[in-house]
């Protein structure tokens, strides 16, 4: 498929990339393009371009340029929301399961063969008579075929002049299995009885009674679990798309010729009438036709209270209606309704997002062809001067092995290992390397207000009473009426008035009735009971006395909903219901700013409520009353003026804001959409929890950059001792295990993480 000419923005998915450096490759070959500006993201494994106007190209140019730098590319595929199929896998994400399969065969194979090689080399007690024969058998099918991933990738590259740290990997482990064939063949390292004598001496030596296949398997092991575990990781790059289509509902109750017809909700149309009943979500974005209710939009919105809907309202798709019966007209479908632009929205923010640049494969774009440079100038400068080829080939193939980087190939999974471990027991979950690098750097941190700095549910938050009137009187008379209605306002009251009661039932309303939009009335043991606006009050010729009104003022003032309860020809109490901020928030926000961070209140709700939530919390910074797409702007716009931002959200509508962020924290509790979209997952739910994933964050960052300094320094320290030709067998094998041994040690330190006290004194988790 070939896209018209003068498209400005253009998307593809690339494939074959490896490494970071792969990505880059592709970025630099496509910017060489007249009139192309292209950013490739090694992650999300996609390519966003812009293509100048006038310019000529067409998609079919792009593609052409990618593969000849030896990778393939094509327009992706529309997203599609998940079959049954889908779900039936255990991790619900279908055939894309079945791509890691390969991967995991081929690292489990490499595991059980090498254990054997390696303790074989490495422990003197466990080379019998011609062990070295039963390591080559076990050692030669993993450089064969586990190690082929990293041989064909540095095929590709070696075809295209480039070296990554898949060239280093096939070389070493090639350079080390084929000396080791030289030597078993050639040499006396395949006489019976032959060992690896326990020397750590300085000497030269010809190779010919050395074998290196321990390192050949080893190294391949170790790079294939770590491939792994990122395969898994960048599977899961869809997820949020995934989890925002599986918010729409499946199908709809279409009216065709005055009856009822359920149909996809894919198959609606622009003008179709649909019934949308209690409890329903909203198939798509349209007008209301008929009927009244409240429809809870938190989940896209981020407004707590639920709004009202009568004829001539606007709703929107995903949403859900919490009250009457509606009929409405469908005015958005398919790829322009709200739900379908969030979905946008996330996946250009996820592809936009600068992808980091793993830190073994920035050093190795110049340590790689340092290394191999190295080698060949150590074979030519041994055979110049006349020491003798075996001499020559010995040093030579030394420097590849000592380089080849089986501590690197520790060094970030490891440190996550134990980082997630241990992030896992304290309720929080860090999604790769990638998120790590910018926790450091991070000096503003925006909330969320619904389900994150609050519980996210309408709370009875305060009791209003007229002189004479009781609590529980007011509670019991308003509860019965309101237990009989679904409005989330009415659920509040009525929970409440059933914890105040201690367990005994409510009254059962006779004559029960719902007033649209106003609130609902009825008899309550005798008494004709009126529960819900003040024009509902004021239909019935009743007043609320200066006290209440002034109550009432004072609540509605700061964001609350005020609830007016009459009796017996009265007004005799004000309810208050709010979204309820969570008692750990504010102690939260001070951890937060202990860290250096300055925290910033973002909500779609109104600013009134914004800011009494704010002032409650200590946060200076408030910025009310935003949509979603209003929401990514807003975290761009604190990153244009030089800030590096840390969002924390739960609901649908903070998922593009989370992927935008430097760093997002997703709350357990919310949606997939928002987990899947942020960077850290915050399980429990608790705000003050988000402090200590930023910190393990940060120390597991460290960590890693320990990790990698000291694998690259045991490779460099040795790397002339190798080229000498001074470096025995031995002294290779001891180097490798030491700075293997010395970066899973160093990582292991990351189980002592402890969170911080809570205001109790006691630890957090």
């Amino acid at each position: 498929m070939t896209t018209a000419i003068g498209e400005q923005h253009i998307e593809l998915e690339i494939g074959g990339m490896t490494c970071a450096s792969c990505a880059a490759r592709v970025e630099k070959k496509l910017n060489r393009m007249e009139g192309v500006t292209a950013t490739v993201n090694y992650a999300t494994e996609k390519a966003k371009v812009e293509i100048a106007e006038g310019s000529g190209l067409a998609t079919a140019d792009l593609i052409a340029t990618v593969e000849k730098t030896g990778y393939s590319a094509a327009l992706p595929e529309p997203p599609a929301a998940p079959s049954a199929s889908d779900e039936d896998t255990p991790d619900g994400t279908g055939q894309e399961a079945d791509a890691l399969t390969p991967l995991r065969q081929r690292l489990i194979i490499s595991l059980v063969l090498s254990v054997p090689v390696v303790l074989m080399a490495m422990v003197p007690a466990l080379q019998f008579t011609n062990w070295q024969w039963l390591s080559l058998t076990l050692a030669a099918p993993v450089v064969a075929y586990g190690a082929w991933p990293f041989h064909r990738a540095a095929w590709t590259n070696l075809r295209h002049g480039a070296a990554t740290m898949d060239t280093l990997i096939s070389m070493g482990t090639l350079a080390a299995l084929g000396w080791s064939l030289w030597a078993l063949f050639f040499g006396t390292a395949g006489q019976p009885g032959m060992t690896h004598p326990f020397e750590l001496t300085i000497a030269r030596t010809d190779g010919s009674g050395s074998i290196y296949l321990e390192a050949a398997a080893g190294v391949t092991t170790f790079i294939l679990a770590g491939r792994y575990f990122e395969a898994r990781s960048k599977r899961k790059a869809g997820a949020a798309l995934r989890s925002l289509l599986e918010l729409g509902a499946r199908d709809v109750a279409v009216l065709r010729g005055g009856r009822e017809v359920r149909i996809p909700t894919a198959q609606l149309t622009v003008g179709d009438h649909f019934v949308v009943r209690p409890g329903e979500k909203i198939a798509t974005d349209g007008r209301v036709l008929e009927g009244s209710s409240a429809v809870d939009a938190s989940m896209l919105t981020g407004e707590s209270v639920p709004v009202e809907v009568s004829p001539g309202d606007t709703v929107t798709g995903a949403t859900v209606n919490a009250g009457g019966r509606l009929v409405v007209e469908a005015t958005k479908v398919g790829a322009d309704t709200q739900l379908a632009r969030m979905a946008r929205l996330v996946e250009d923010a996820q592809n936009g997002k600068a992808a980091a640049q793993r830190l073994a494969d920035k050093i190795s774009a110049v340590f790689v062809p340092v290394v191999i440079a190295l080698a060949v100038g150590t074979l030519g400068f041994w055979l110049g001067s006349g020491a003798g080829a075996s001499a020559a080939f010995t040093a030579a193939v030394a420097v590849l092995i000592i380089a080849c980087p089986c501590a690197l190939g520790l060094a970030t999974p490891t440190a996550l290992m134990v980082g997630t471990g241990r992030g896992a027991q304290l309720g929080i979950l860090l999604k790769g390397p990638e998120v790590l690098e910018s926790t450091r750097a991070v000096d503003t941190i925006v909330l969320d207000k619904t389900g994150t700095v609050t519980t996210g549910v309408m709370t009875l938050t305060g009791v209003h009473l007229a002189d004479g009137v009781t609590r529980d009187e007011a509670l019991r008379l308003a509860g019965a009426l309101e237990h009989a209605s679904e409005h989330p306002i009415a659920r509040a009251i009525a929970t409440a008035a059933e914890e105040a009661g201690q367990g005994r039932p409510l009254p059962v309303p006779e004559d029960f009735a719902n007033v649209p939009g106003l609130g609902v009335q009825g008899v309550v043991d005798g008494r004709a009971v009126l529960v819900g606006r003040e024009r509902l009050l004021d239909d019935w010729s009743l007043r609320l006395p200066q006290e209440l009104a002034a109550a009432k003022a004072a609540a509605e003032a700061a964001g609350s909903t005020a609830v007016t309860v009459a009796w017996d020809g009265a007004a005799r109490a004000v309810l208050v219901v709010s979204d309820a901020v969570k008692p750990t928030s504010a102690e939260a926000v001070r951890r937060l700013r202990a860290l250096g961070l300055t925290p910033v209140l973002l909500t779609g709700d109104n600013r009134a409520v914004a800011e009494a939530v704010a002032a409650e919390v200590g946060i200076d910074e408030v910025i009310a009353e935003v949509l979603p797409q209003d929401k990514v702007a807003v975290v761009e716009k604190l990153r244009a003026d030089g800030r590096s931002v840390a969002m924390v959200g739960d609901g649908v509508n903070d998922a593009a804001a989370l992927a935008t962020a430097d760093l997002g924290l997703a709350m357990g509790t919310g949606t997939d959409a928002a987990i899947e979209a942020g960077d850290l997952t915050l399980v429990r739910g608790d705000l003050r929890t988000a402090a200590d994933a930023i910190r393990l964050a940060r120390a597991t960052l460290g960590t890693i950059r320990t990790n990698l300094f000291w694998a690259f320094g045991y490779n460099v320290a040795a790397l002339p001792l190798a080229a000498a030709g001074l470096l025995n067998p031995m002294i290779a094998g001891a180097a490798m295990a030491f700075s293997s041994v010395f970066v899973v040690g160093n990582s292991l330190r990351l189980r002592r993480f402890r969170a911080l006290a809570d205001a109790h004194g006691g630890p957090a988790a």
